[in-house]
């Protein structure tokens, strides 16, 4: 499985990377948080994002970012602020 960040470079297991998490209870209320990228454990061949202590399934529905400032970027394009301040990485 080839999955790829908005600059279209493949990501692989060990990367760190960045997602825009929105809170589940507060849909308003989001956050820039770090992640990795690990092999998914019970799917040979497939990539997870490692975050929260719990394993994501990585595919083209997650905005991916390899720096902290295009997520900042994404965030501030999206939400009409910045994240700054709301990192928890």
């Amino acid at each position: 499985m080839d999955i790829r960040d908005q600059k279209n470079s493949p990501i692989q297991a060990g990367d760190i990377v960045y997602v825009i998490v929105r809170n589940p209870h507060a849909q308003d209320v989001a956050n820039i948080q770090e992640a990795a990228v690990v092999r998914d454990p019970e799917q040979s061949g497939h990539l997870n994002l490692f975050l929260y202590e719990t394993h994501y399934p990585l595919n083209d529905e997650i905005a991916v970012y390899r720096t902290e400032e295009e997520a900042e970027q994404a965030y501030q394009y999206y939400f009409g602020s910045s994240g700054e301040g709301e990192f928890y990485g």
